[in-house]
């Protein structure tokens, strides 16, 4: 068998509550700027739940023409965005049908694809009649349509495909993407993932399964991962995307390199449809995939950006898992949950904690876990505590779960020749 293809990180992009580019997503996330506020996308007066992360004064024309961006759902418009400015930063910009355009390609994940605009032409069709719903529904909703609207936008004529796997989704993308370079289909692959979710009929069932904080009058303390008070997810909307190409491709064009995507672990708890398996072994088995894909002890990691979502079953559970899976090494090394400023952005977290640990590489600065103020005996490992911390990474980890009992690890190195 011929040697894999080595997988690197040129170019990155990033839309979310707390930064409209990647420079003002790191400077905040290193700062412990909280993107939570009370929800404005709609009127929340009616649910339990009445705050979130929301892209503050996101208005998509400062983006793209209007005739392009009323075709099309939030969720497609963040991902465009991000993946444009990932192809930038990467120095990529393909003519149409020029030959390097056939090997790149788009891998995007999400949770539940244009569900704000599901919601708004079913009230129209209830309120004003079948005829009235709108001929670009169907392509506004479905969850592929970010990959598909990239690969015109951008002439990406290499592999498409879309990962549905609710919050481990991106991750799955980026893992997906690095495999289908490994293997020698593509070159190049745009691989992110985006979310949009902040509506009256999410937020809803979202409240229905007691899954959100209701803490709604103090929003920049309620996403609170690993704290003993924490009472629930808070959502998150916004993308990230990340430019993969193979080693040689990028030498070839003399790319700035950020980092090397070295391993990818799966695995299924097979257990229930929210709850993670007790005792975390799913997740112990990803963590597991991930370090032996790439080739790694635990002890080599230096930084974990834990999926930390600020819910009682998730944060004990990735706990007991890091600790199975590391062994005595889970008590040094050091993990933050981002979600603490973000929000959790569903199927696009990943894709963001991705770029997190690439950016915590490059500058040798771990951001923190904010709203940590009460520790909780079954989460005692080191959360990085309100102030982002100045350290060397090597190697991170990203760990993402999701509904269904879908775990995913996502390996990280920093580039050496």
């Amino acid at each position: 068998m011929s040697e894999r293809r080595r997988v690197v990180v040129t170019g990155l992009g990033t839309i979310n509550p707390i930064g409209a580019t990647v420079d003002e997503f790191w400077s905040n996330a290193l700062a412990g700027v909280s993107g939570i506020g009370p929800i404005t996308l709609f009127d929340a007066s009616d649910v339990t739940t009445r705050i979130a992360g929301e892209v503050s004064g996101f208005d998509p024309d400062e983006y793209m023409p209007r005739r392009e961006s009323r075709r099309l759902d939030r969720s497609t418009q963040f991902f465009q965005i991000a993946a444009g400015q990932a192809l930038e930063d990467a120095g990529i910009a393909y003519e149409e049908d020029e030959p390097a355009a056939l090997r790149a390609g788009v891998l995007v994940g999400s949770g539940i694809g244009g569900i704000s605009t599901t919601q708004a032409e079913i009230d129209i069709m209830r309120e004003r009649g079948a005829g009235r719903v709108s001929p670009l529904a169907i392509t506004k909703v479905i969850s592929n349509m970010p990959g598909g609207v990239v690969s015109i936008a951008f002439h990406l004529y290499g592999p498409n495909s879309t990962t549905v796997t609710a919050c481990a989704a991106s991750a799955n993308a980026i893992g997906d993407a690095a495999e289908i370079i490994r293997r020698g289909a593509a070159d190049v692959m745009v691989a992110g993932g985006t979310e949009a979710a902040i509506c009256e009929f999410a937020v809803a069932g979202f409240c229905a399964s007691r899954a959100m904080s209701t803490r709604n009058d103090d929003p920049t303390s309620a996403s609170r991962p690993f704290d003993a008070d924490r009472d629930g997810f808070v959502m998150g909307e916004g993308s990230a995307a990340l430019v993969l190409e193979s080693l040689e491709n990028a030498q070839q064009r003399g790319a700035h390199i950020y980092g090397e995507i070295l391993g990818y672990g799966m695995s299924a708890d097979a257990y229930h449809i929210t709850l993670p398996r007790p005792g975390g072994d799913g997740a112990r088995r990803a963590m597991v995939a991930s370090l032996e894909d790439a080739g790694l002890a635990p002890e080599d990691i230096d930084y974990i950006n834990a999926h930390g979502t600020s819910t009682a079953a998730n944060d004990a559970t990735e706990t007991i898992a890091i600790k199975n899976a590391f062994g005595d090494a889970a008590n040094t090394v050091a993990i933050s949950s981002t979600k603490s400023m973000t929000g959790h952005l569903l199927g696009g977290a990943g894709a963001v904690e991705a770029l997190v640990c690439l950016l915590a590489m490059r500058d040798a600065m771990v951001p923190p876990t904010i709203n940590y103020e009460t520790p909780d005996p079954d989460c005692d490992l080191d959360y990085v505590p309100n102030v982002a911390r100045e350290m060397p990474v090597r190697y991170a980890m990203s760990n993402s779960f999701g509904f269904g009992g879908h775990n995913v690890a996502l390996t990280i190195g920093a580039f050496t020749d």
